[in-house]
């Protein structure tokens, strides 16, 4: 059972949504049942099958949250000496003058349109461990990309 490292915010805002389709959207799904139900043949009545999949697919995710909850690390400490789940990196590829910055995350949080890459993508790999000033390069599918870490927070 692998450890999935999330933000306090990010844990809190799982609950959230485990809590809400505990709660209520059980019940929304179990009254759309019942009331397609009252419609009569099951066999052709779509409203009742679209309602059977809602089920299904609200059921799952109850799971998938309650198993993502139990293994959750939430990221405490951030050392600022090197690159680690939980760190703000600043890099700047190898000839260029633009710097990019990343906070590294674990898989559920990350969203690269945000900033957020996750520790187990190939570039958030690289990150780990690096200290600033750290040069390293890493296989992309348009070749070897080699940067410098300017700054991690």
């Amino acid at each position: 059972m692998d450890k999935e490292y999330l933000s306090k915010e990010k844990y809190e805002e799982l609950g959230r949504e485990l809590d809400y389709l505990r709660r209520q959207k059980r019940k929304e799904v179990a009254e759309r049942l019942e009331s397609a139900r009252s419609l009569g043949d099951l066999s052709e009545n779509a409203e009742y099958h679209s309602a059977r999949d809602e089920q299904a697919e609200t059921e799952a995710r109850i799971e998938q949250l309650k198993d993502l909850l139990k293994r959750a690390e939430i990221i405490k400490h951030v050392n600022k000496d090197s690159a680690e789940v939980g760190s703000t990196v600043t890099l700047q590829k190898k000839g260029e003058k633009d710097k990019v910055e990343y906070t590294i995350v674990g898989s559920e949080e990350s969203d690269l349109s945000a900033g957020k890459i996750s520790y187990q993508s190939p570039l958030g790999a690289a990150i780990l461990g690096k200290k600033k000033k750290d040069e390293f390069s890493f296989e992309t599918p348009k070749g070897v990309v080699e940067y410098v870490v300017v700054d991690i927070k």
